[in-house]
């Protein structure tokens, strides 16, 4: 089939999907309603949610310079280094990049992960696991500090543990299918040996300047990634809460977060299922882990939403904690992330792996959450 004729295709495709999309929900709300809603819906998202996640990013930002820039990081790696091999079968410089991942993004292992001195300590396919490892802490400092504005101090600490939980999943399952598929992988990325003195973060200046520097530029960043963060949530959010909640008082009028129940309708034939696994007491909870699979930023933007209409509690917070730091909006990370490290044929390996380990995270903190329940 010519080029021109999958094009074709592909875009009558979208055509009818997107038409059915809107055209359902417009006939449902009325295209006004449907259409003030959208527009509403984005502004409240915008001015309640992302500005303070954009507060909450500069903060982390330059706490987690800080502490980078004053050796706090590689104090901690020291500490972390002995569990690495043990329990995610990777050299102990790669607690290093979950620190560093936690601290910012995602991508920040993939920049760790191009430095000589760091990779030498890796055999491919540990190297390659990195996707799955980096991602499942990628912005937890933010994720983390959200949930503590929001009060849940006992969920959000449950929700960590969970995390950890499902990256160690995650990192050994991606291990075991790249070495089931690639056995020529089980090499060393080079070899060289690597130079840890050398992934030393350089400083100069005094403290005072330093102390500045580092605010200001961990400020900068985190500038960097809640402006980043702002078209998942004002389009994915959006219409995930069109899809989630119902009219206002039974009626359409266009206010913020309305839309046609349908993801609650049918996460409520397998309730019980969210029940067991997650303890979720309301089938609109779903959309959280939904929408942490495309971006945690837009996930965090429905917390709210569901805390004015009292579906949260701790056990909530802890499973959404622990879904949205690991998943971390991998969906939209793996691909550049493996592309980039030369191993696009694992893509779908890694994903696989990853989002199974995020299912995992959220099992994880529901029953930890029960069983310190009944403890304390």
């Amino acid at each position: 089939m010519k080029f021109l004729t999958k094009r074709r295709i592909e875009a009558a495709i979208f055509i009818i999907i997107f038409g059915l999309f809107f055209g359902l929900l417009g006939t449902k709300m009325g295209t006004a309603n449907m259409l003030n809603t959208i527009m509403n819906t984005a502004y409240r998202l915008l001015i309640d949610t992302v500005f303070f996640l954009m507060a909450v990013c500069v903060l982390t930002g330059a706490l987690g310079k800080l502490l980078v820039e004053f050796g706090v990081v590689r104090l901690v790696e020291l500490v972390l280094r002995p569990f690495m091999k043990p329990i995610y079968n990777l050299p102990g410089v790669a607690a290093l990049g979950g620190i560093l991942t936690f601290l910012s993004d995602n991508p920040a292992i993939i920049t760790l992960s191009k430095d000589k001195y760091f990779s030498h300590y890796f055999k491919k396919y540990q190297l390659c696991s990195l996707t799955n490892f980096g991602t499942a802490f990628g912005m937890g400092l933010v994720v983390i500090f959200y949930m503590l504005g929001l009060g849940f101090l006992k969920g959000a600490l449950v929700g960590l543990v969970g995390s950890i939980i499902g990256s160690i999943v995650s990192t050994r399952l991606m291990q075991r299918f790249t070495l089931k598929s690639f056995p020529e992988l089980d090499c060393y990325e080079n070899p060289e040996k690597g130079d840890e003195q050398q992934i030393s973060f350089k400083s100069e200046g005094n403290a005072m300047m330093r102390f500045l520097d580092a605010i200001l530029d961990g400020g900068k960043e985190g500038v960097s990634i809640g402006l980043a963060i702002i078209p998942g949530v004002l389009i994915i959010s959006t219409v995930v809460m069109m899809i989630t909640f119902g009219p206002t008082n039974g009626e359409y009028s266009g206010a913020a977060y309305e839309g046609v129940p349908v993801l609650p309708f049918l996460a409520s034939k397998v309730d019980f299922i969210f029940r067991w696994l997650f303890g979720f007491e309301s089938p609109e909870l779903v959309a959280f882990p939904i929408t942490s699979l495309g971006a945690v930023g837009a996930a965090l933007g429905l917390l709210p939403k569901f805390i004015a209409e009292g579906f949260i509690d701790n056990n909530a917070i802890a499973v959404c904690t622990a879904i949205g730091m690991c998943w971390s909006g991998f969906l939209s990370t793996h691909t550049a992330m493996l592309d980039s490290l030369g191993h696009r044929e694992l893509i779908s390996k890694a994903i696989g792996a990853h989002t199974i380990g995020g299912l995992i995270a959220g099992i994880s903190a529901h029953w930890l959450y029960v069983l310190l329940a009944l403890i304390f």
